[in-house]
């Protein structure tokens, strides 16, 4: 191998700030200018034109069959393909759920971080979730995207989901209105919904290969059902079929799924397109109805495609089918507008802040308040903040809903703010899954923060460099960001930076590389990860987090070299995976040596408070797309929880408050007199905490999952994750509160529970009329709702149906409508909410239809699914079916 170039000869022609772009699209700003996307695009108008798929079809046939083939592969990481010769323009996608990303996966254009898909779920509120749909649409254009890639509406299975924070609610009626919601305000501006994943992702252990088997009652009355509800209300013009098989086959190729039910039965009229690297084969998932593949790749499409039309396994007819649905949707969000894509811009926005803000509070959920501790008085309280969270910005978790904030919100700062009186600070403990980024601590040779990285052409190190960057973050996952028009496919790369600590000590370095890499301490080699076997949990592909202490003395810089290439090693897996190189990149953590004791601190700082608040939880190392939590603990290693006790023991006035994407366990929830379920509140999470405590918001969250008080109590813990690649949903459909109902065990906080500052009354219901018919024979509740406490709040009504006598077994109750209220202290409004077919329908294989049994039912009206204040009966005379 030959020697690498000095550092002090190294032009750093190349910033970087701090990373990414996606492979085959090396300036991300722009659609790149290559056979398959011509730098012709974006829009910035309204609403589609009502014949999109009119105009669609008139383009189809001005097209070859090799055009059309072209259309069924994206031509990039994010883009269609253009064909600007027949007045087809490129569409750009962008994640995600959380906020419009843009076309940099780390570090890109700076973007409105909104609450996770949980924390919107927690408002219950479907006005706010249009609204944030509205301005989701504004984040796209800002993007110079056509296409946002959410809402995420998988069902919460299981506490320990990787994914959860990211969808909505165990409840599929929930997800299905609130992304209803979401789709209709991101479409009336223009802009693609992509609704996902169908179906039966629940889980990112195994992602791509797990085989999801799941009856065909629980399929259409559970995890079907969100789908049903947003296609019916919203239209949603594209939708994500999943990495997953689905009894059997792969969701982009189940002709069940996407043929029978989702074309069939429901008549969808979006384009269907795949997860990224999502498609599974070449006839079988265009024949199904996988309309377009993402990212660009030759693997089955293109020639393939061809091959397949001249041995007759496929007809000319499936292929015209999938290009006129792309084209449908190229038609919807863009037309024939062929200018060249702007670069992506900022467009920060009160409006957007203040409605952030806004979704924030009305999703924080106070669990508990025992001795009204909360709110706390700002003028005469003082308060010691403590926890791992506390001077952290957990707003969000990670994967594909990550993104570049604006800002961010600390709960500290936003405290201090409000707060009259001085406010202390302790962190309590560590949770790190992986050390901290070294970033804050590194610097390149002439003294800038981050790294200098040398490109070499080939994996051997050969030559001199061919490109020089500087980064500025020591998160240097490439797959998505090597300069591969400059270095070819296969490459290898020197990563040198020195590290300045800021106390001396024996301290901590931490290395993981996604394919092989060394790192080298002044010149010394500490770790040697070349052919690495032991998996992490890296998102894409690496090895697990090595650490290494090393003696240092403050402020004299330690030089840290890393080598690595994108040669798959060992080589076992190029056999195994029929390819020699894959993606490269490694994460270079530190953690100074700890002087202090955290713990004692934080008690010291409890004891001389007024308020103890304890802010503790996961972040997005924890909860992440690429892999599902081990336990439902908060991490790490009971750290949390001693803490809680700790300061619980030093101040009896204590309020918790954690921060995560699904429930965690709550040892000491009996004790502790207040709690609040924060959620991943985006880029205001800070501020919407500070005024939550402080009562200048009052809370209004509901949970829409249930908090068990033990793994062991949930539904699905006899068969998850599954094994040898197949999980069985053999809870069938006794999922979230309709398990607890059944099996009679009390959970630690019910489905739909969540307290205010007031009080509210609830009056008895009434229905109108009495019997329920097919063909809109709806039925009405009214029911008033008082606020008899001292400050303005808002309350969810919630309304369950019980079948008082099935043919078949149904739940113990089901959520069949919310309506969130505002109420001024002592004012009443009376809701009237609708029950239709659909409040009372089941799923009957035998018939392949819904049915609604004639027969008593309930209308179960409730604060949450354990809190049921009145019931009212009404009737189905005659039994009648439905299929969509």
């Amino acid at each position: 191998m030959a020697a690498p170039a000095s550092v002090e000869n190294v032009d750093l022609r190349q910033d970087i700030d701090p990373n990414a772009s996606p492979a085959g699209s090396i300036d991300t700003n722009t659609t790149p200018d290559t056979e398959f996307s011509p730098p012709e695009s974006p829009l910035q108008r309204g609403g589609p034109p009502k014949d999109a798929r009119k105009l669609a079809r008139t383009k189809l046939a001005t097209l070859t069959t090799e055009e059309k083939v072209s259309l069924l592969t994206a031509a990039d990481f994010w883009r269609t393909k253009a064909i600007p010769s027949k007045n087809i323009p490129a569409v750009k996608t962008s994640d995600g759920p959380n906020g419009a990303r843009g076309g940099i996966f780390v570090g890109g254009t700076k973007a409105a971080l909104f609450p996770c898909g949980i924390s919107l779920a927690a408002t219950w509120n479907k006005d706010l979730l249009y609204q944030v749909g509205q301005h989701l649409a504004d984040e796209v254009k800002a993007r110079s995207a056509n296409v946002l890639l959410a809402p995420t509406v998988c069902m919460h299975r299981h506490p320990l989901g990787g994914r959860n924070f990211e969808s909505f609610s165990e409840d599929p009626l929930l997800c299905g209105k609130l992304a209803a919601q979401y789709i209709k305000g991101l479409q009336e501006k223009g802009v693609a919904a992509t609704i996902k994943h169908f179906v039966g992702n629940e889980q990112e252990t195994n992602r791509m290969t797990i085989n999801s088997i799941i009856a065909e009652r629980p399929l259409r009355e559970l995890y079907l059902r969100p789908f049903e509800i947003a296609v019916r209300e919203a239209k949603p013009w594209a939708l994500m079929s999943s990495y997953n098989l689905v009894n059997g086959v792969h969701a982009d190729m189940n002709t069940h799924i996407l043929r029978d039910i989702l074309r069939g039965e429901w008549g969808y009229d979006g384009t269907i397109m795949s997860d990224w690297g999502g498609v599974n084969s070449t006839v079988e998932s265009i024949k199904a109805g996988c309309d377009i593949e993402f990212p660009y790749s030759d693997k089955w499409r293109f020639g393939k495609v061809l091959d397949a039309l001249k041995e007759g396994k496929i007809a000319e007819a499936d292929i015209d089918r999938a290009a006129e649905n792309v084209l449908t949707l190229v038609e919807r969000t863009k037309g024939s507008d062929l200018t060249a894509e702007a670069e992506e811009r900022e467009d920060d926005r009160e409006e957007t802040r203040n409605l952030i803000r806004e979704a924030g509070v009305q999703g924080l959920t106070l669990l508990k308040n025992e001795g009204s501790i909360l709110p706390i008085d700002p003028a005469t309280a003082k308060v010691a903040v403590i926890g791992p969270n506390a001077n952290r910005a957990i707003a969000g978790g990670g994967g594909s809903a990550s993104l570049n904030p604006y800002y961010t919100t600390l709960p500290l700062d936003s405290i201090r703010k409000v707060a009259k009186q001085p406010v202390s600070y302790s962190q309590g403990c560590h949770i790190h899954k992986w050390l901290p980024v070294a970033s804050p601590y590194c610097s390149d040779k002439t003294g800038k923060q981050g790294v200098s990285i040398e490109w070499f052409k080939g994996d051997k190190f050969e030559g001199q460099p061919v490109v020089f960057q500087r980064r500025t973050n020591t998160d240097l996952f490439l797959w998505d960001s090597a300069p591969l028009a400059q270095v070819g496919p296969q490459w290898s790369a020197i990563v040198t930076t020195y590290l300045t600590p800021p106390s001396t000590g024996k301290h901590t370095i931490s290395f993981m590389t996604v394919g092989p890499g060394r790192l080298y301490v002044n010149g010394q080699l500490a770790l040697d990860l070349w052919n690495w076997t032991e998996e992490g949990e890296a998102m894409f592909d690496g090895s697990i987090d090595y650490l290494v202490d090393v003696e240092m003395q403050a402020g004299r810089p330690v030089e840290l070299r890393v080598e690595i290439t994108n040669e798959l090693r060992p080589i076992a897996k190029q056999k195994q995976f029929d390819m020699t190189h894959k993606y490269g990149g490694c994460r270079i953590g530190f953690k100074p040596e700890d002087k202090v004791d955290y713990l004692q601190e934080a008690v010291d700082a409890a004891k001389a408070a007024d308020v103890a608040v304890v802010i503790v939880g996961l972040d997005a190392e924890w909860e992440s797309e690429g892999y599902d939590r081990k336990s439902m603990d908060l991490p790490s290693d009971g750290s949390q929880d001693r803490l809680v006790e700790a300061v619980l023991a030093a101040n009896p006035r204590t309020v918790v408050v954690n921060q995560s994407g699904s429930p965690v366990t709550m040892p000491w929830a009996d004790r502790v007199p207040a709690i609040i379920q924060a959620w991943y509140q985006g880029q205001e999470a800070g501020n919407a905490l500070a005024a939550v405590l402080f009562g200048l918001d009052n809370p209004s969250g509901k949970l829409p999952c249930t908090f068990p008080r033990r793994l062991e109590d949930t539904p699905a813990y006899h068969n998850w994750p599954g094994e040898n690649l197949e999980v069985i949903y053999g809870e069938g459909m006794y999922i979230g509160y309709r398990h607890y109902d059944r099996v009679g065990v009390a959970p630690l906080f019910p489905f739909g529970h969540g307290l205010s500052y007031t009080t509210f009354e609830y009056g008895r219901p009434s229905v109108s009329p009495k019997v329920l018919g097919p063909d809109g024979g709806a039925i009405e509740l009214v029911v008033a709702i008082s606020n008899v406490g001292p400050v303005r709040g808002l309350e969810t009504v919630q309304v369950y149906v019980r079948d008082e006598r099935s043919r078949l077994p149904r739940p113990e109750k089901e959520l069949v409508a919310f309506e969130k209220v505002e109420l001024e202290p002592g004012e009443t409004k009376h809701l009237r909410i609708p029950l239709d077919k659909y409040a009372v329908g089941y799923y009957d294989t035998a018939l392949r239809r819904w049915v609604a049994e004639q027969g008593t039912f309930r209308a179960l009206v409730g604060a949450s699914a354990a809190d049921i204040k009145y019931d009212v009966a009404f009737e189905v005379k005659e039994t009648f079916t439905w299929v969509f």
